[in-house]
């Protein structure tokens, strides 16, 4: 902990670490308040599930395209349109009584302008620290994400179910444009200038880190996705001890990432790591029970930030200076389909064979993440004796004093 504090004294750290966590807030709270409003409004879960979809393949595409373009336009340009047409579509959600085809495309409009707030920061933070604090940085990082998966869910709950619908969405919008715009103000997404990248979009991923990062963590989340699925049908819909079982899993991610996050990164690290997971993840399979899924869970979240701070280490030490903002948009593509298809293999088993079966599915995930990264540990880079800054690159990286 006492790394943990110098690296937050480094000056402007605290501030854009904070920034970025509230102006990702949001991402915690969309899917769970569209879900409920599309619902109210139509009185039916399936048109909800075809927002929802359509907002998650808005995500998915923008997540490299947007992020390249950081390259091209500049950070605070790229961020700032895609703020106003994001909040733009989901006020719009919220207030517009449309068709469903409207609803889907207004969903498609807010995914697709989604701000790159996660790339963008992972892209500034080699520029803010040295080398021997980046790797337990991205594990911070890694490790904080987890409040807004605690916290935000239970928020938009509470005010979706007390205040309403629209008074939900209409908070989103608030803490969007006020999380972004603190984001988007910082100095450091203005002193840091990204290079035009002049491959293909694309070609990122021909590099081995980047293709093991984007199909562990589409493994990973897809794990994750369908514990959530589970834990949901095992506590009746969403019942307290699903918010308590769950809250138990992130802080075992939070408590993992800080206290492993300053263990130097080998080959073997990504496999270790995914080893807790799928140990725990197979241990709840055995008992439904409240106690017992929370220990188990327990056990499998002290792996989840740690095996995610590896994937942006071993991303941003693989790639030129001018790639990872877009490398980091593939990661974010692959994690969103691994939620999407997680939460739709669990949905399945637990129909055909009840709640014990998405916990199958969420070791089965984990399992594949752990045989990947044993496969080809030769893909991972060994970081040991070696900082995970971006390879310079070969022009000048100006910066705006």
């Amino acid at each position: 902990m006492a790394g943990y504090r110098v690296l937050l004294r480094t000056p402007g750290v605290g501030r854009i670490i904070a920034a970025q966590l509230t102006a990702r807030f949001p991402n915690g709270m969309i899917s769970l308040a569209v879900l409920l409003h599309i619902e109210h409004v139509t009185g039916s879960y399936g048109a909800a599930g075809l927002v929802l979809a359509a907002t998650s393949v808005g995500q998915a595409i923008a997540g490299p395209v947007t992020s390249r373009w950081m390259g091209r336009w500049g950070m605070r340009r790229v961020l700032t349109v895609t703020l106003v047409l994001c909040a733009a579509a989901i006020a719009a959600i919220a207030l517009l009584v449309v068709p469903l085809p409207v609803y889907m495309a207004l969903g498609f409009v807010g995914g697709l302008a989604t701000p790159p707030v996660q790339s963008a920061v992972r892209t500034i933070y080699p520029k803010m620290v040295n080398s021997s604090q980046l790797t337990p940085l991205y594990s911070l990082d890694a490790s904080l994400q987890e409040i807004i998966w605690v916290l935000a869910p239970v928020l938009i709950t509470l005010v979706g179910t007390q205040a309403g619908t629209v008074p939900a969405l209409l908070l989103i919008v608030v803490i969007l444009l006020g999380g972004g715009a603190w984001f988007i103000l910082s100095p450091e997404v203005g002193r840091v200038r990204i290079p035009r990248s002049r491959r293909a979009l694309g070609s990122v991923l021909r590099k081995p880190p980047v293709i093991l990062a984007t199909a562990t963590g589409f493994l990973l989340i897809g794990a994750c996705a369908a514990v959530e699925a589970g834990v949901v049908a095992t506590f009746s819909h969403g019942g307290l001890e699903a918010g308590l079982v769950l809250a138990v899993f992130a802080i075992g991610s939070l408590s993992g990432g800080l206290a492993f996050g300053h263990i130097p990164i080998g080959r073997w690290a990504m496999a270790r790591r995914l080893a807790i997971v799928t140990v725990g993840l197979s241990l709840t399979i055995v008992s439904l029970n409240a106690w017992w899924l929370g220990g188990t869970l327990l056990v499998a979240g002290a792996g989840i930030a740690p095996a995610l701070a590896v994937m942006f280490a071993m991303t941003s030490a693989s790639v030129r200076f001018s790639e990872t903002a877009e490398a980091y948009g593939w990661i974010g593509t692959g994690q969103l389909i691994g939620a999407a298809a997680g939460s739709a293999v669990a949905g399945f088993l637990v129909d055909g064979v009840g709640p014990q079966g998405a916990y199958v599915a969420a070791a089965g995930f984990a399992a594949a993440g752990l045989i990947v990264s044993v496969l080809f540990v030769r893909g991972f880079p060994d970081l040991r004796h070696r900082d995970a800054s971006p390879i310079p690159d070969t022009e000048p990286v100006h910066t705006v004093t």
